[in-house]
């Protein structure tokens, strides 16, 4: 296991009976509070530095409350490196006021996500208001976590090819059909996404896109790999996406088998999946 303190890329907490979250009804197992001393009983015995938090589908009225909440957790417990709330990139000029007063909440606030993944119309993402918005983020220093499936990847390709100057943030190596056995157009895609600079990947999500129940290492290794790979060790970085990950996974059964599976790499590689490449690319203290 690393020697060194981590920071986890990409972590949820929330508490259903306190924020509408309407796609957890459908997750019996994770629809409960999952929060920070979850995540320790979670991660007891890994040494984790900091954590950056990401929007959890909270119905949009909630929006704000819960980038408000999270800054005021963050000054609570210095774990709370960097926060990723929802904001309404579709809006693109007229969203440019909410990102600024969400911007002003508090220095935690490092980016936006607005997921795509249930966007019927794999060309949401191409819309000219929400690239205006994403290039918005850019002119605000916020930095665009994206979260699409495979079949939405390539769109995702020619919104980054239109954003040069915005920072983005590939969440879960672009949800690959791991269970289905897919890995084609998913790899060259995913690779034309690296020829981009301004782009770094979570090697997150990966086991709740296998078998749930009965996933191997020997699956899900050429899809973590790929992503390692065409990304290279200075845009890639450890996330756990916990608790999601546990309908697959405890916490430490992944930490495990992406520390297996980077075995080989250097001391500084390693620091910077594990720790650096977030902390550098969120820009968090």
């Amino acid at each position: 296991m690393p020697a060194f303190p981590i920071v986890d890329s990409h972590v949820h907490l929330w508490n259903p009976a306190l924020y509408r979250i309407p796609w957890l009804d459908k997750v019996p197992k994770i629809n409960q509070p999952m929060n920070l001393p979850e995540y320790e009983a979670a991660t007891a015995g890994i040494d984790v530095e900091g954590l950056v938090y990401l929007q959890v589908e909270v119905a949009p009225p909630y929006a704000m409350l819960e980038a408000r909440d999270l800054v005021a957790l963050a000054e609570r417990d210095s774990r709370v490196l960097g926060i990723v709330p929802w904001a309404p990139l579709e809006f693109g000029e007229r969203g440019r006021y909410f990102l600024k007063e969400l911007a002003a909440i508090g220095p935690q606030i490092k980016g936006v996500r607005r997921i795509v993944q249930d966007e019927p119309d794999p060309a949401y993402c191409l819309q000219p208001d929400f690239v205006r918005g994403n290039q918005i983020l850019g002119e605000l220093g916020l930095v665009s976590d994206i979260c699409c499936n495979s079949t939405q990847l390539a769109q995702n390709v020619e919104l980054v090819r239109q954003c040069p100057d915005t920072q983005f943030v590939m969440d879960h190596i672009a949800k690959p059909d791991i269970r289905g056995g897919e890995f084609e157009p998913w790899a060259t895609q995913l690779a034309d996404l690296a020829s981009f600079p301004n782009v770094c990947c979570k090697i997150s999500g990966v086991v709740t896109e296998a078998n749930h129940d009965g996933w191997t290492v020997e699956e899900i290794a050429p899809y973590a790999m790929h992503a390692l790979t065409v990304f290279g060790e200075e845009r890639v970085m450890f996330g756990s996406d916990w608790p999601v990950v546990t309908l697959a996974s405890e916490y430490r059964r992944w930490y495990k088998t992406l520390d297996a599976l980077t075995a080989g790499f250097s001391e500084a590689a390693k620091r910077k999946l594990w720790s650096e490449n977030a902390k550098r690319f969120y820009g968090l203290g």
